[in-house]
């Protein structure tokens, strides 16, 4: 039987845990353990989106009653680019003060009856012999799952872009995406109102960007709570108009690749992992908080009705939680990706198609029709008008031939796969010839492999009959994409898609994107 619960750890999900146990079975000892002080709180802003909300607030209404309070709503994102800036709707989301939160979630865990202890430092299950489960709520730098590491089996995956967070008195109407190209690179700001009077503002660049600047110098190994004044300085000259002059405001502020973490296994004996201690998602697709919160849901329920049998509880718990969890974390990966070569998109991309490219990186062209027809079909005139047609109907010179539209049939034949217009008109082999020919390459199933395949394409367009096409198949989505971009965007090719199954939405989508030039599939397209 759980009688004694200790919750190391006191985040929104630990605290929102706490609450949710205490309140299903006020006889349980639940205590929450807290190595900050209580007004030791980092970081600014928490974001929710209205689709996420509804189990959230079915299990307690802290978090509503905080957000209609005290939070910010918003329907619209916007893109910045260039001087101009698009609007996307559709994407109803709620923000709130990360200090208020914690505020409201301590309150109300302290009204139930959960006793919270600040400054104490809990490192191992040894400390905690005396409680029969212990839920580490510790964060994405868990001491817990670091000394339990062949049990819980993590692995890490390290983003090669940089990230800051600040604070600015510069009041965002929504979720804002701010492209500046400086002196020395470009960055990038997700910015969003939290409050009446600040607003959240993340920094993203690349490592080349961020050395070239000279914000490599400060020492991120110091204690929490220094921020980098340096940094701070050059970004608000950097987004000085952006944010009409106003300043930054700094909180533990220093630079940062972001992590995901997975873990093979999520509890241990009566040791379970919540929140970022199992798992993380890029901040670009959704909220840790939000994940922890709806962790802290699931375990609370299934160690109510599993009482007499924690390994029950356990396993059902993560036997919930684990596909929802791996499905964000899917997504996350090709919006993170994005981050990493926004910088490349910049350059490459008239405003229009940067924010589809980037609206798409996880949702297709259909998707996004639905959220904002009008957005969609600015960008469907603006392919008009820069090319005369719609886009599949639009023709496409390589070399001296010319596909009459986008779609292209792939013909394989005993020399290797032949490229042929869906008219007949035009047709590339795979090997160097007379004439035209096509490249051929696999992508890789993971974003690993993607430096040989980037060797192996220079080497050939250095070659003495360099291919006029490059073809791309196998893979995943994503490496078939940053692969066709190699080709496309850093080399000048043009570069064919080809996919297993491609219906229209797809086909649309990638070359709405500027991800592809040409679209094929290897089976019969589909409408």
């Amino acid at each position: 039987m759980v009688s004694r619960i200790a919750c190391v750890g006191g985040g929104p999900g630990g605290l929102f845990f706490a609450t949710l146990i205490k309140q299903a079975d006020p006889t349980v000892d639940v205590t929450v353990f807290e190595r900050n002080r209580p007004d030791d709180i980092f970081g600014f802003g928490v974001v929710f989106s209205d689709a996420t909300l509804a189990g959230i607030h079915e299990a307690d209404p802290v978090l509503r009653h905080g957000l209609e309070e005290h939070g910010r709503h918003w329907d619209q994102i916007e893109v910045r680019l260039k001087g101009e800036r698009m609007s996307f709707g559709g994407n109803g989301m709620a923000a709130i003060h990360r200090r208020k939160l914690l505020a409201l979630l301590r309150d109300r865990a302290t009204e139930v009856g959960v006793d919270l202890r600040f400054s104490t430092e809990i490192s191992d299950a040894e400390q905690l012999a005396d409680y029969d489960l212990i839920v580490a709520a510790d964060g994405a730098n868990s001491r817990f799952r670091a000394g339990l590491e062949d049990a819980f089996a993590p692995k890490v995956d390290v983003a090669t872009a940089k990230f800051i967070w600040f604070g600015t008195d510069y009041m965002f109407d929504g979720l804002t995406f701010v492209h500046e190209h400086g002196p020395h690179g470009t960055f990038a700001v997700h910015g969003y109102p939290i409050s009446e009077d600040i607003s959240t503002f993340i920094v993203e660049t690349d490592e080349q960007t961020w050395r070239a600047a000279g914000l490599d110098e400060f020492d991120v190994s110091q204690p929490p709570g220094a921020s980098d004044e340096k940094t701070r300085e050059y970004l608000e000259k950097l987004f000085a108009e952006q944010i009409d002059g106003h300043g930054l405001l700094v909180n533990n502020s220093r630079w940062g690749n972001f992590r995901t973490w997975r873990t093979g296994r999520w509890h241990s004996g009566n040791v379970v992992l919540l929140g970022d201690a199992a798992h993380t998602a890029h901040f670009s697709v959704g909220s840790g908080t939000k994940m922890a919160m709806e962790d802290a849901i699931v375990l609370a329920r299934s160690v109510t009705e599993y009482s007499d049998d924690l390994e029950t509880a356990l396993d059902e718990y993560e036997s919930v939680r684990r596909p929802s969890v791996e499905k964000i974390q899917g997504a996350a990966r090709p919006s993170l990706s994005w981050w990493e070569h926004f910088g490349r998109y910049h350059d490459a991309f008239h405003p229009t198609q940067f924010g589809f490219h980037f609206f798409s990186r996880s949702i297709g062209r259909d998707k996004l029709a639905r959220r904002d027809p009008e957005f969609v079909e600015r960008v469907e005139r603006d392919w008009r008008e820069r090319n005369g047609a719609d886009p599949m109907v639009t023709p496409l010179r390589v070399g001296n031939q010319t596909f009459s539209g986008r779609r292209v049939e792939i013909r394989e034949t005993p020399t290797g796969p032949v490229v042929e217009g869906a008219d007949g008109s035009v047709s590339l082999p795979s090997r160097p010839g007379d004439g035209e020919w096509a490249l051929w390459l696999s992508a890789p199933a993971t974003e690993e492999g993607l430096p040989e395949r980037f060797t192996e394409l220079a080497e050939a367009l250095r070659g003495d009959q360099p291919p006029s096409l490059v073809a791309v198949r196998s893979g995943s989505k994503l490496t078939r994409a940053l692969l066709a971009e190699q080709a496309r965007l850093h080399h000048q090719v043009p570069a064919l898609v080809v996919e297993d199954e491609l219906d229209e939405d797809r086909a649309q989508t990638l070359l709405l994107s500027g991800r592809a030039d040409l679209v094929g599939s290897t089976t019969e397209t589909k409408s």
